[in-house]
């Protein structure tokens, strides 16, 4: 059970990367949206760090 979490967390912090480098490959980014992710992405590691 406890793997299978790991292993969705880390799908999903591999997911808000690449959002977050799609969106920094635009030529205005949205910054807003950028901050988000990034905090989500935070939120998820240090979820993974507790486990």
């Amino acid at each position: 059970m406890e793997q299978s979490h790991v292993s969705a967390l880390q799908l999903k912090h591999a997911g808000i990367e690449r959002q977050i480098e799609q969106e920094m490959s635009r030529p205005l980014p949205d910054l807003a949206m950028i901050q988000t992710l990034k905090k989500r992405k935070l939120r998820i590691k240090e979820e993974l760090s507790q486990l």
